[in-house]
């Protein structure tokens, strides 16, 4: 099929006049971000890796010219919420006005696939089926009729392969045109007896007075029936409903030996398979090298290795890159900020706030960016081929000895990137236990802030061994705070099932798109910040006033030895942690930290910026996701962790230096 991604137009549109509603619903890992960035121009974070949107995602765009509002949601199973992802999906779904719903799936995966499709026709909106990721479909032998899908759904089924833009142009033509058509009801039903359930109280409700405007009876019955907390309010005012559908589930347990929402679950995956033998014929494709790489990457022992390996060889090469280019292009910035500033008087006001913003501006360009660049595009392409469901496949049983469901591991793993995603990513637990432990394991374990700082005091003074052995030491800390807050907070963790996507080769678009979305972030944010730091810590020196600052730090710079001047920059690391370094060659006057600390204070000072405080914007996000009470309380223990980790890390420097 010839790509046409470009014939989109794409247009941001800022007024606010009602426009169609489009709602992109489906599976983790369906390719749903790919499609709504193919048209909205990369606003959402396309991963190959299940569970990437946790919040949902707006666009305001025009299409051939008719502008429109498409959201992305976060993946979901069913209409069944489980975890605060789903949660946020099915509130979304059920509570707000959408035109027509996009059920994106899986081509490669119909037959479970089918099951939300199903529930989602429950709801009565005009919907297209998108059969995503038809290439998939073809190398694993499926071969879907799609005509005759379409027939037995009653709805327009559009073939496409996302990542390739191929059969988007008619995937949001259909989209259109569903809206202004008359919406026809599949005759897909489940068993009999089930169904004159169903009916009878479907019955009832349309005598009642509406309770959700858009939503329709017969989904309502359904989730009655399947006691859903969801509509559990339908009930609350009216008890002949209530004994009613007390009965019926009484009946439906006592007829099937189950409860009700697995009898109905069971109804409609045999629905699906009975759709998906009747639509589909698959052929045994030949076992692939990708299988062969599988049972390599994800073996008990040969994956760790190579995980290992893979993660030594991603830090090394960010560190060989970013040592290579930084004090060079320091000095180079630094010979222009003494140029910039050689006519003005080193005492007076003018030089000191140009020299502080020229500061500012030369440690964003020469220390954050030849570090977190390379880290960035190396965490795209580890994401885009595939690779990170392997490592939290490997890493499951190691979550369940430190008392954590292993789902826990992707907020882990996205912590590396930013602890802000991270946080947010805790909504797949179930558990607001869970959550919580999660939340304090992600906040400690280094960002791509962190790394910086590690890379450039550690990797540069010690060598790149020493700056894994700081990434080492934190994997062994997590574990044991892990255990630590699990026994605190004792809570049975059931298994996981864990979806592994096919490999995808990287295409450079998405990695350079992806990179630049999580680049901007400290574009627009760190260094206005970082800038604005350097200023007011210039003024504040240039007003005696940083020693006032540096005497409220003093105890815990007493404490840890570290030289009194570098309080002001523990301060400026809680709005962002790449400022505490930053801002240490400010406080310090010098670029070569050396001259100043000893090599057993480098080694604290990093120690402690690594396990303090989170940022500002990180606390904000705990403070929405877990209260304010639990964030102080994380807080707290991230700063009593941070501070007995330095002073080991004296003792231990001490010995060694």
């Amino acid at each position: 099929m010839k790509q046409k991604r470009h014939s989109i137009s794409r247009t941001i549109i800022d007024d606010h006049h009602p426009h169609p509603e489009i709602v992109l619903i489906g599976q983790p890992n369906c390719g749903k971000s790919t499609i709504f960035n193919s048209v909205a121009g990369y606003r959402s974070i396309s991963t190959n890796f299940p569970g990437a949107t946790v919040a949902y995602t707006r666009s305001h765009v025009a299409i051939y010219g008719r502008k429109c509002n498409l959201v992305d949601l976060p993946g979901i199973y069913s209409l069944t919420a489980l975890d605060r992802a789903a949660e946020e999906s099915k509130k979304y779904i059920l509570d707000e006005r959408i035109d027509v719903i996009i059920n994106v799936v899986d081509a490669s995966l119909l037959s479970r696939s089918l099951e939300l499709t199903l529930q989602l026709l429950e709801i009565n909106v005009p919907m297209i089926l998108c059969l995503n990721m038809m290439d998939e479909a073809a190398r694993k032998g499926v071969d879907i009729h799609i005509d005759q899908l379409a027939q037995e759904l009653k709805i327009p089924v559009i073939p496409t392969v996302g990542s390739k833009g191929q059969g988007i142009d008619d995937l949001f033509t259909a989209a259109f045109e569903t809206i202004h058509q008359s919406h026809q009801k599949a005759s897909l039903s489940l068993s009999r007896h089930v169904e004159k359930k169903i009916n009878h109280l479907e019955q009832m409700l349309k005598k009642k007075p509406r309770r959700c405007n858009h939503v329709s009876d017969r989904l309502i019955a359904i989730k009655l029936l399947e006691q859903d907390p969801f509509f559990a309010h339908i009930c609350d005012d009216d008890m002949s409903l209530a004994r009613e559908v007390s009965v019926l589930q009484a009946e439906l347990s006592e007829e099937h030996g189950e409860t009700p929402d697995a009898v109905i679950a069971a109804e409609r995956h045999n629905l699906a398979m009975y759709l998906f033998e009747k639509v589909a014929r698959v052929s045994h494709p030949k076992r692939k090298w990708t299988d062969h790489l599988d049972d390599a990457l994800m073996h008990p022992v040969l994956g760790f290795v190579i995980m290992l390996f893979v993660l030594y060889l991603f830090f090394n090469l960010i560190f060989k890159f970013g040592s290579t280019i930084e004090t060079p292009l320091m000095i180079l910035l630094m010979r222009f900020v003494e140029t910039a500033t050689m006519s003005l008087g080193q005492q007076s006001l003018p030089y000191t706030l140009l020299y502080s913003a020229l500061t500012g501006i030369a440690g964003g360009i020469a220390i954050v960016l030849p570090y977190l660049l390379p880290f960035l595009i190396g965490l795209a392409l580890i994401e885009d081929i595939g690779y990170l469901p392997r490592i939290a496949f490997l890493m499951d049983s190691f979550m369940h000895k430190i008392g954590l469901h292993g789902t826990a591991v992707i907020p882990g793993i996205l912590g590396y990137g930013c602890s802000v995603p991270a946080v947010m990513a805790t909504r797949i637990l179930a558990s607001p236990r869970d959550r919580f432990i999660a939340s304090v394991v992600a906040i400690i374990i280094p960002c791509s802030a962190r790394m910086v700082v590690i890379m450039g005091l550690v990797g540069y003074y010690f060598g790149g061994n020493a700056a894994l052995g700081i990434y080492i030491l934190n994997i062994v800390v997590v574990s044991i705070l892990g255990s630590i807050l699990s026994k605190l907070m004792p809570e049975d963790i059931p298994g996981m099932i864990l979806e592994m996507p096919s490999y995808h080769r990287p295409k450079a678009q998405v990695v350079l798109a992806k990179t630049w979305l999580r680049l901007k972030d400290f574009i627009i944010v760190a260094w206005p910040l970082l800038i604005l730091g350097s200023l007011i810590l210039g003024l504040a020196e240039w007003q005696h006033l940083d020693g006032t600052i540096n005497l409220i730090t003093r105890p815990i710079t007493y404490v840890l030895d570290l030289p009194p001047q570098v309080g002001t920059t523990l301060i400026f690391g809680i709005l962002r942690k790449e400022l505490s370094m930053l801002m240490l060659y400010q406080a310090l006057g010098t670029e070569n930290v050396a001259a100043v600390m000893t090599s057993t204070q480098i080694l604290v000072f990093t120690l402690f910026v690594v396990f303090y405080v989170p940022c500002l914007a990180t606390l904000g996000i705990m403070g929405r996701e877990l209260g304010w009470k639990r964030t102080s309380l994380a807080t707290a223990v991230t700063l009593l962790l941070a501070i007995v980790i330095a002073l080991l890390g004296r003792i231990v420097g001490a010995v060694i230096f």
